[in-house]
């Protein structure tokens, strides 16, 4: 079934950056938090495909794209600092069904390719289209992974004003199905019961 949550505040720190590669030749992104930090861009501007089959293309573009985009405009969490850096480079691009808004391909971390729109992700495309004036509150889009999941992203709320960074409140909502159950136990002599944190 279906399952959906309020997300965090979404904004944008950057919009039509630039950065030059040897490769890609002139990278147009914009640089948007939704829970993490993603540098976007247009995958059809660098004749990328949002298909499985471009897997490889994909991630060899991410990569030189998130080092060039982190080094341009370093991104800046205003109340949590371990939060500024950039997650991963999502690239958008247009949906396989014209009733969908559009498609994602989100390479984060070190390499690794979502199989699903990106939670975060698409909080932070809404932030962006909300900036340009394309989506407003109580609109909704529905977003496609790169195999063909699908998220649906709303704009429930919106705040900031001159003294605080404008932002979005999104409404993530996506199909889940149930694989399995677990069960944990605590035995009376565990020494960390309660667990541990090691950082």
């Amino acid at each position: 079934g279906a399952v959906r949550f309020e997300n965090v505040a979404s904004w944008v720190q950057a919009l039509d950056r630039e950065v030059s590669l040897p490769d890609w030749g002139t990278v147009r992104y914009d640089l948007a938090f939704g829970g993490a930090f993603y540098a976007f861009v247009d995958a059809p501007s660098l004749g990328l495909d949002l298909h499985p089959e471009s897997t490889p293309q994909l991630v060899r573009a991410a990569r030189a794209i998130k080092t060039a985009a982190a080094a341009a405009v370093p991104p800046a969490h205003p109340d949590d600092p371990s939060l500024s850096f950039l997650y991963g480079v999502i690239f958008t691009g247009p949906p396989d069904d014209p009733k969908h808004h559009s498609r994602h391909v989100c390479v984060f971390a070190d390499g690794e390719v979502d199989r699903s729109p990106t939670g975060t992700g698409v909080s932070a495309r809404a932030a962006i289209l909300h900036a340009r004036g394309s989506m407003h509150i109580g609109d909704e889009h529905v977003i496609e992974s790169i195999v063909g999941g699908r998220f649906t992203v709303r704009i429930i709320g919106t705040g900031g004003d001159a003294s605080a960074r404008p932002h979005v409140i999104p409404e993530v909502e996506g199909r889940v199905a149930i694989v399995g159950r677990a069960e944990w136990f605590i035995e009376p002599d565990d020494p960390f019961p309660a667990g541990f944190l090691v950082r």
